[in-house]
């Protein structure tokens, strides 16, 4: 999926997204509990620049996913996976990963015009910078932020809660005891899944296109 968004005119199958991630040693069953590997096999695959945050989805970091999301640049985030797709809270027996590629800003009302920022022609609530990230951070003025994100076994994008997000990617600690003893062979990082995922994302820069 984020593949799609970084090279829309290219196609980039999951068979080979997959075989690369077994030839290098990242996954055996499919699953990738080490974000440092997330990225450097996005960066194989895609061909384009990648960053990977550790530290959290909070304070200073929480900045500079937000903006990268207004400038239309996706990220690969790992968290809970609940029932219907969205973030829950179980400390990692439920990791999956999923990808956000736009943001959603709930602002002080006032706070922003049609001046400013052109609005929607039949929402006019509803406000669309037109050129990426703003040149002024609304910094005072948010009092929600959502993120539009996708998991791969869902149908439908959705729009998370950035707080909701940021506490299921903080706390994941462990496998799935269950899945721990079923005799099937994973690649665990050193350290374990909190030590690979908990508190991390992978940035993904979009590629220029030739001319």
């Amino acid at each position: 999926m984020a593949a799609s968004l970084l090279k829309p005119v290219q196609t980039t199958s999951l068979e080979k997204i997959t075989q690369t991630a077994l030839d290098k040693g990242y996954t055996a069953q499919g699953e990738m509990f080490s974000a440092h590997d997330m990225a450097l096999l996005a960066e194989e695959v895609c061909g384009c620049r990648v960053q990977r945050l550790s530290g959290g989805m909070a304070g200073n970091n929480a900045m500079i996913i937000q903006k990268h999301l207004s400038g239309g640049q996706p990220i690969l985030i790992p968290y809970d996976e609940d029932f219907n797709h969205e973030p829950c809270l179980r400390r990692g027996h439920k990791a999956h990963w999923a990808v956000a590629s736009g943001i959603l800003l709930g602002l002080v009302q006032g706070s922003v015009t049609s001046k400013d920022i052109p609005s929607d022609a039949t929402l006019p609530w509803l406000h669309f910078y037109p050129g990426g990230v703003p040149p002024e951070w609304p910094m005072g003025a948010v009092k929600e932020v959502y993120i539009l994100t996708k998991q791969g076994k869902s149908l439908h994008y959705q729009l998370w809660e950035f707080t909701s997000v940021t506490q299921s990617n903080a706390q994941l600690k462990e496998m799935d005891p269950q899945r721990a003893s079923d005799g099937t062979h994973y690649v665990l990082p050193p350290g374990g899944v909190e030590e690979g995922l908990a508190g991390q994302v992978v940035l993904l820069y979009t590629c220029p296109q030739p001319n």
